[in-house]
């Protein structure tokens, strides 16, 4: 079993940055692939970003590309989020996830484990 917790959210002006963290239980975080989801009020679910289970690869949305970057670090058990030249339409509550396999997903149905979520808020 692994738990997930994400922090670093928050409340952010237009073109600001923000870093999100994802801390992960467990002795085998260093073997799964991590993603970044992201949900806005009154949308589904959407991918943002992904990463290979060595960090040697990794995969975004069109919507961030150039401007996320995630990255991990396994002795620590977490990924990151940097995210950069924020817009209101990354408002959302994003997540992070894990799947049980070294290699990546852009289908939240393919993950095995989530996080609560945290709230990121980009003012106009």
């Amino acid at each position: 079993q692994v738990q997930l917790v994400e922090s670093g959210g928050g409340l952010v002006q237009t073109g600001g940055s923000l870093r999100l963290s994802c801390a992960a239980s467990g002795r085998t975080f260093s073997y799964y692939a991590m993603g970044w989801f992201r949900q806005a009020p009154g949308k589904e679910r959407e991918f943002a970003a992904a990463i290979t289970w060595s960090g040697g690869s990794t995969y975004y949305a069109d919507s961030v590309k150039g401007r996320f970057t995630i990255s991990r670090d396994n002795a620590k058990n977490t990924v990151y989020l940097q995210m950069n030249s924020l817009k209101p339409e990354d408002t959302a509550v994003y997540y992070c996830a894990a799947r049980r396999v070294k290699y990546y997903s852009i289908d939240a149905d393919e993950y095995d484990y989530w996080g609560q979520g945290t709230q990121v808020t980009v003012s106009s």
